[in-house]
């Protein structure tokens, strides 16, 4: 997804300078099998990527959550990793991670829609190993020698083709592409679905439509500017040829700018949740339940829904970044909405994070988290944006999904929008600010860029 200026937030700073700080260990000996556990240890790992500093950082997990001293930060000019660190590259844009190959640890992927190699569209992917102690021995570039450019906009990876094994999913601007593996030859694949002059945005995968079967929904903008949502099935040789549009145009219930899958419902499908943070008067969510062959209805809830904390206002943003995890234990994933807009107090776009639990897949009670909560470090001030990015995954491996929450407009002492994440453990009653972590731009010798722009 490209990064959008949110009106609240003032302009990022230029590029900084990031340094290599060592992980800790792993101590498997053979990796495990989470899809983000990048060096081995059992625990999964929070990935923030920071593209207007062309970095990611990798907090590693643990029983104790996670800290800035258990972390290490990647960039072009890290040794090993391809490429050279250029300030238009937006390395970090989005992120992705998976065992490319097969080593049984994860690898980070990286997608870096800005770059520029002479004589080619701009645009990359960038693969870096993990292992015990990780991305220590490199990786790959993948770039197509045809696209109209901005090749990276988002990724997946995913067992798209029913082969057994996943594949890397890439998307630029008006085009996907589909590799084999992690690498090799880029199959630019059907597009005829897709509107002319459309910007495609993101992606995200699961199994909507079959449980032992994986599709894909794009998702972003149509050349009116209005929204495009899509699902394409997968399977063996049918890469997008078959495509459903969920919505378009002012359909609220499509999304332009964020999309996440879990399964809200515990029926073994993955379901669908959009963001649209344009829609109503403050913005909205949208969720789409899988099933048997088809979607079922769209259920939308916004601020004026009945059990949603606040009140349906204009600009808060509502629906800005949304994540999907199961945060009580009890088997259904809950929701994470995003409102960076929300005013806390007296001050404006400070922002603030509502989850909302599932209840056999309905939503109609909720909590709303923010800098003021209780517990939760930091003071809400003008134009923090908290909310801006969220995260729901179990980092310290006790079987309920902990809220990693970025706030881009953070400022730290003289630096403006250093930007700040904020990781709050989830408990069977739902989040607590008791053993909060926060860490900060700052904190990795970043000055002012928006650190916790992407959480993965």
């Amino acid at each position: 997804m490209r990064v959008r200026n949110l009106a609240i937030a003032a302009s990022v700073a230029a590029l900084a300078a990031t340094g290599l700080t060592l992980p800790l260990a792993g101590t498997a000996s053979a990796a495990s099998t989470l899809k983000d556990d990048y060096n081995g240890d059992g625990y999964r790992d929070l990935a923030v990527g920071t593209p207007n500093s062309n970095s990611v950082t990798v907090t590693f997990g643990s029983a104790s959550g996670v800290s800035e001293s258990r972390s290490v930060t990647v960039t072009q000019n890290t040794a090993g990793v391809p490429g050279v660190m250029e300030a238009e590259d937006e390395f970090g844009e989005n992120v992705t991670s998976g065992d490319t190959n097969g080593d049984g640890y994860a690898d980070l992927i990286v997608g870096a829609p800005g770059e520029k190699v002479e004589g080619k569209p701009s645009g990359s992917v960038t693969v870096i190993k993990g292992g015990k102690n990780a991305f220590t021995s490199g990786g790959h570039v993948n770039a197509p020698e045809d696209t109209a450019g901005r090749f990276g906009e988002a990724t997946t990876w995913s067992d798209f083709d029913d082969d057994g094994a996943p594949q890397l999913a890439v998307i630029s601007g008006d085009n996907w592409w589909y590799y084999s593996g992690a690498q090799g030859q880029a199959y630019g694949l059907e597009v005829d679905f897709i509107p002319e002059g459309a910007h495609l945005d993101g992606m995200v995968s699961g199994n909507f439509k079959r449980k032992d079967g994986i599709g894909l929904v794009l998702y972003g903008e149509r050349a009116d500017g209005g929204a495009w949502t899509a699902h394409m099935n997968g399977g063996a040789g049918d890469y997008g040829y078959r495509a459903e549009i969920l919505g378009e145009g002012a359909d609220p219930t499509a999304t332009r700018d964020t999309a996440a899958t879990g399964d809200v419902d515990g029926d073994g499908y993955a379901d669908l949740v959009t963001g649209n943070p344009g829609g109503s008067k403050g913005g909205s969510v949208t969720v789409r339940f899988g099933g048997d062959g088809k979607f079922g209805a769209p259920l939308t809830y916004d601020q004026a829904s009945t059990g949603i904390p606040g009140a349906d206002e204009a600009y808060d943003g509502f629906g800005w970044s949304v994540a999907a995890g199961d945060v009580t234990g009890d088997g259904l994933a809950d929701l994470a909405v995003g409102v960076p807009g929300e005013q806390v107090g007296t001050a404006g776009g400070t922002g603030s994070v509502t989850l909302l639990k599932s209840t056999a897949g309905k939503f109609t009670s909720g909590k709303a988290w923010h800098q003021e909560t209780a517990g939760v470090p930091g003071v809400a001030e003008a134009g923090d944006s908290f909310g801006t990015s969220v995260r729901l995954k179990d980092i310290n491996k006790n079987g309920k999904a902990d809220l990693a929450a970025g706030a881009i407009g953070e400022d730290i002492g003289t630096t403006v929008d250093a930007g700040a994440v904020w990781v709050l453990r989830g408990t069977t009653t739902g989040l607590t600010s008791s053993y909060a972590a926060s860490f900060n731009g700052t904190d990795f010798g970043f000055g002012g860029v928006s650190f916790g722009t992407t959480l993965r």
